[in-house]
């Protein structure tokens, strides 16, 4: 019996241990972590360097509030966060997780508005599909019905635009144009609202587990800062997932040469070796807030020098071993790889992704994009298939959390070809399994 409860009444089996890409249940048996458990272990399981600066921290001091001390390991941290951000984001905002990283950065948002005489500005337009977190306020921005329907009448939605979801729209992903007309929904919807009324705009870059690892279309993240400047709305990039090197890029948002007013990160931050997330923004956002009083905002764990400690190891691990780099040369012989086997399999219809951080959509007409029957729930089906194969992945269902069926590939960054070889044999055995069980399409091998 458990005491514990969570989504739901399924049970796992007892983690033991974890190394590397590896992770062991108390019978012994081996998994590979293909998703980097739910995309946050970057770095891998257990490294040595970054136990090793939070054993040392721990021996000084595992908290010290931020109303009564400055910690060396946050300030050391926030130095490292800032040298790896585009120009001008120099300033900081350490929370414990990316919920409450996303409620951070629209709050400051909000602050600064009002602090600088536009408190008609309140809206944050975000886009459908998209997920930006369980608390109410990050919900507001999330275009996810299964997650936001339950909880409706007790939060304000924001407005919400279309994903750039190129390949179910039946639109080239390549042409610029695809990329203006998705960007233009934004103009669209801000013109709707009245401008003076709109405070941000906030997505994720290489879409995460709401659309499956979606790269946007040629030209859209270009025309969406084009149209945010215009406009004078903040853009806010969610790099919980994509950032700290997952894309092959440090940030998503530099594989197109965007500039964020605000970057928002968790997840592989701290690579899930303690609760970690940030914000960074430029002093032009920041200073009129503390003029104004402060910023109206905390948690109680907030730059926790033990969580602090771990992340700055982290982002040291990531530079010390290259892992940015191997992310993206690994990452397109991951593709190459998912490719290979949707070529085998009819029922994959797309595959994408950008570095470690990919993805294929299972469809029962690819030609049609015709999803597969919801209440066979695919996602839940493949996942399990492929665990009792050893193999751990991740997956959500594309069509605003209802219907569709994507699953998440993405290993930590310092996977090997080895490893791919690996991921791509038990998926390839998961998916012979998965297709004999589909009503009639035992034969798609």
């Amino acid at each position: 019996m458990s005491h514990l409860f969570y989504q739901g009444r399924g049970r796992k089996p007892v983690l033991d241990q974890a190394r590397g890409v590896y992770m062991w249940d108390t019978d012994g048996r081996r998994y590979l972590d293909g998703s980097s458990g739910a995309m946050v272990c970057n770095i891998g399981h257990s490294n040595p360097a970054v136990l090793a600066a939070m054993r040392e921290q721990m021996e000084r001091a595992t908290f010290g509030y931020r109303l009564h001390f400055e910690t060396e390991a946050s300030e050391r941290l926030a130095a490292k966060t800032v040298a790896k951000m585009p120009e001008g984001l120099n300033r900081v905002f350490f929370v414990s997780g990316g919920s409450e990283a996303i409620e951070s950065a629209m709050k400051l948002a909000r602050q600064h508005a009002v602090a600088t005489g536009r408190a008609g500005r309140w809206k944050v337009i975000s886009r459908s599909p998209s997920y930006h977190g369980c608390t109410l306020g990050a919900l507001a921005v999330t275009g996810f019905r299964s997650l936001t329907e339950p909880f409706a009448p007790m939060m304000r939605e924001m407005p919400k635009v279309p994903a750039p979801r190129a390949y179910l729209d039946g639109l080239d992903p390549e042409d610029p144009a695809t990329g203006r007309h998705y960007a233009d929904m934004l103009e669209a919807q801000i013109l709707r609202e009245g401008p003076e009324s709109v405070l941000a705009f906030v997505l994720e870059p290489v879409g995460g587990a709401s659309t499956g690892a979606l790269v946007p279309p040629e030209g859209y993240m270009a025309r969406v800062r084009e149209i945010c400047d215009r406009h004078g709305v903040l853009l806010i990039m969610d790099e919980v997932m994509t950032g700290a090197g997952r894309t092959g890029a440090f940030l998503g948002c530099e594989h197109w040469d965007t500039q964020p007013d605000i970057v928002v990160m968790s997840k592989g931050f701290a690579a899930g070796y303690a609760p970690l997330g940030g914000i960074v923004a430029p002093d032009w956002l920041v200073e009129p807030v503390l003029d104004q009083g402060g910023f109206a905002h905390g948690f109680t764990y907030a730059g926790n020098p033990l969580a602090c400690a771990a992340g700055a190891a982290v982002l040291d691990q990531i530079e010390q071993q290259g892992m940015v780099a191997n992310a993206a040369r690994m990452g397109e012989l991951l593709l190459a790889r998912l490719r290979e086997l949707a070529a085998r399999y009819e029922i994959i219809g797309d595959v994408r992704g950008k570095g470690l951080l990919t993805a294929f959509e299972f469809m029962s007409d690819p030609v049609k994009k015709t999803p597969l029957p919801r209440e066979f729930r695919a996602f839940e089906r493949f996942v399990q298939i492929a665990y009792d194969n050893g193999l751990i992945v991740y997956s959500r269902r594309t069509r605003d959390g209802v219907e569709g069926d994507h699953i998440l590939v993405c290993p930590p960054l310092i996977a090997t070809e080895a490893h791919l070889d690996e991921i791509t044999e038990g998926l390839d055995v998961s998916l012979r399994a998965f297709t004999a069980e589909l009503p009639e399409q035992g034969a798609l091998v």
